[in-house]
This record gives C-alpha cells, structure tokens and sequence, in this order.
C-alpha cells in the first residue's frame, strides 16, 4: 500500500458569499487554518464585523494524520448547521479549514430541514469562492555535523531537494529540513550511514 503523503486545503480565505433563505441572510467564509489560536482569531474578527448577527455557527478540521475536527451549532437546533457545514469539508476531502456561517435572522423560522439546507448550501458556496490545493505532508529534521563534513551533507540537501528551513554554519552546524513523508525514511538512513553526522527527527 502506497503511503499517502499529500492533503487537500484551500490556498486563501475565500471572498464574503451571501446566501438568503426567507428574509435570513446567511454569509459564508472559509479559511485556510492549522491550529485553535488561528480559528479563535478568524471567529473574533467575525464577531466584530458582523455585530447584531444572532448564529456564528462553524465547523473545522485540522491535521494531517492526527486529524482535530468539531462542528458548532452556536444555538441553532442540534446538529442543523455544524454538521452540513463539517459535511462539505469532508465532501471536498479537505483538512486545515475552517468554514464559518453567519446568519442574521430574518424573522420567518426555517425549520430543522431548512436550516441543514441552508447552512450546507452556504459552506459549499464558501468552497466553490475557493482555491483548493494538494499540499504534501512533511517531515522535519535535524542534521548537526562538524564543518568538515559541510561537502557531503549539503551535496544529499541538493541531490534530494531537501527544503531548509534553518542552518546554523559554524565549527558545529546544524541544519533543519523537510522532506516528503514518503522520502522520509530513505533520507534519515542516508545520513544515518554518515560517520560524524546525526540526524533527529523534530
């Protein structure tokens, strides 16, 4: 079995959508997150923007392999706007977002059926506003090797396109890098067969 080292997110937050459903508007956003600080933020922001909106309900879900998600109905019925929301980022096979619906009431009930309708159909606007993108799943490590050594350490950083992230040259150096999870293995036992070089995987 192959292993799976790529994910699908959106590459930007989405423009503002507008949905109305009898007189209630419903705005749709989508944000491009990958952890709780980043949400906290968008959903204040949000709340400020949009004063007087009675619904901020939302549903996220980020990671990779350790996958965090939740589906918030902020008041609405149970399980009518969190979960059509969650249900489009699974539909898209997405992971790192965040969907927010916000809805001003508009004085004439939807009931259950249309809320779900409504709060769906709002979340599946906000990801047709966006661009969805593979992104591959990483894996960092750290090389640290005497000075010496620079040559052939940096020849396998070129020969494998390595990403570095940081180095540190001095008479002791130090480099981080990342690599495609499916490389992983093979670079951690090319510089693990190197005398006077170790590798830690952060």
């Amino acid at each position: 079995m192959e292993l799976k080292d790529t994910y699908k997110t959106i590459a930007n937050p989405s423009e503002e959508i507008l949905f109305k459903e009898k007189s209630s508007k419903f705005f749709g956003y989508a944000f491009p997150v990958s952890s709780q600080e980043e949400i906290k933020t968008h959903l204040e922001y949000l709340k400020k923007q949009h004063f007087g909106a009675v619904h901020f309900c939302y549903a996220y879900q980020i990671g990779t392999e350790k996958i965090e998600f939740r589906a918030n109905d902020d008041g609405e019925p149970s399980n009518s706007a969190g979960m059509p929301i969650y249900g489009q980022i699974q539909s898209y096979e997405l992971t790192n977002i965040l969907i927010v619906v916000v809805r001003f009431f508009g004085g004439t009930k939807l009931g259950v059926g249309g809320l779900i309708s409504a709060y769906k159909i709002t979340a599946q606007m906000a990801l047709e506003e966006s661009t969805i993108i593979e992104k591959t799943i990483d894996v960092r490590f750290k090389i640290t090797f005497d000075y010496k050594n620079i040559n052939k350490v940096m020849r396998i950083v070129k020969e494998k396109k390595l990403n570095v992230i940081s180095q540190k040259m001095e008479l002791n150096c130090e480099i981080e890098i990342t690599t495609r999870k499916k490389n992983a293995e093979e670079i951690s036992d090319i510089f693990e067969t190197f005398f006077e070089v170790s590798l830690k995987k952060l």
